[in-house]
């Protein structure tokens, strides 16, 4: 079993740590929120003084944090003192840019580096289903993938540094496209008198099938775990889905990419955050979609 520093412990790194415990690895964990250092030490971690303190004499350091420039600075504090040929994953949703900035930090120090966000959700992180995109050379995603494969189902080697971030931002534009299709479906069939369970029984069995439809179905009744069963909690937040859609225009500008979707997409969702619903489940925007029609 190896020695872990996990720092980062919010809605997904907490539980995420947590299933690094349960397999037998020795976790030392650091977050700058009291309460998720406590719910870490209640889950089997020994909490270190700070990130630096977390990182002396691992194996493995992994990091799940809100943004590059977070990233960027606590990979600065913690690499320069980690131990050369050390492990450093990150768990994070970034710019493909800051990716490839820590990969280079890494190098310099002569660690191994792996970009590695994930899709799943927080039923994902607790669930240790995850699924982890990951970008770096091979010896370090070989590395990386026993250590992943105690978080998650699927462990995909994208290709080089912030091929992981890439294909994350890619995924999640597709996400955010379908939800909203799916969402206007289901807008659409309301008024025009055709139950829910109808339209999902046909959907979901025919080409407008989709994950946005049978995993995470909008409206409540047809998949009973999705969080429209629950008032939209999250799950995966619109606030996020803001941010990631973001992520991709920002991304698809730097290559001179046309995604038009992609940008409608981001416009509906910062609409929806900008109303006050950066909380609610991304799956909530039908709401935002029904109230569009009485405009």
């Amino acid at each position: 079993m190896a020695n872990i520093a996990f720092i980062g412990l919010g809605n997904m790194g907490g539980p995420m740590a947590a299933n690094l415990v349960k397999a037998g690895h020795k976790v030392t964990a650091f977050d700058l929120v009291e309460a998720s250092r406590d719910q870490a030490k209640a889950d089997g971690a020994a909490i270190a003084e700070s990130s630096v303190a977390c990182v002396k004499g691992v194996d493995v350091v992994i990091t799940m944090l809100p943004a590059g420039k977070h990233v960027l600075s606590v990979w600065n504090e913690v690499v320069p003192v980690m131990t050369k040929g050390t492990l450093i994953i990150d768990c994070s949703t970034i710019d493909v840019e800051s990716a490839k900035q820590a990969h280079a930090l890494a190098a310099k120090h002569g660690m191994l580096s792996v970009d590695a966000p994930v899709s799943g959700g927080t039923g994902g992180a607790k669930g240790a289903t995850l699924t982890f995109m990951c970008g770096g050379e091979e010896k370090a995603f070989a590395a990386a993938k026993p250590v992943l494969e105690n978080m998650g189902k699927k462990i995909v080697h994208c290709g080089v540094g912030g091929a992981g971030q890439a294909a994350k931002i890619c995924n999640n534009m597709i996400l955010g496209i379908s939800m909203i299709g799916v969402g206007e479906a289901f807008a659409l069939a309301e008024k025009l008198g055709l139950s829910h369970q109808a339209l999902f029984d046909v959907a979901s069995t025919s080409s407008g099938q989709c994950w946005a439809l049978t995993s995470y179905c909008p409206v409540p009744g047809p998949v009973p775990t999705s969080p429209a069963n629950n008032d939209y909690k999250p799950g995966f937040a619109s606030a996020l889905m803001v941010k990631d859609l973001t992520l991709a225009q920002d991304a698809a500008k730097a290559a001179g990419a046309a995604t038009p979707l992609g940008k409608h997409a981001q416009e509906i969702y910062k609409a929806f955050d900008a109303a006050g619903h950066g909380g609610v489940d991304f799956s909530g925007i039908i709401q935002h979609v029904r109230s569009l029609a009485a405009k």
